[in-house]
């Protein structure tokens, strides 16, 4: 990703960032994705050896109304 940042600078030194709001939007794309790869690394820890539930049961948990709180 390229990106055109504006500096804003006070006594003599870079304070501020300026972007586009385009490049921001995918900067906040990129971190949440980013979360919610660190997150499902940190539950796969946790979790251990259990064994996963395979994607056609959890769509049908769904489905059955069990996998709603």
């Amino acid at each position: 990703m390229q990106l055109h940042p504006q500096f804003i600078r006070r006594n003599g030194r870079n304070e501020f960032a300026i972007l586009t709001y385009e490049e921001f939007s995918k900067i906040e794309e990129l971190l949440q994705d980013y979360q919610d790869l660190f997150d499902l690394r940190k539950a796969k820890a946790e979790c251990g050896d259990e064994p996963g539930i395979p994607l056609e049961e959890v769509v049908k948990m769904f489905a059955d109304g069990e996998g709603e709180s």
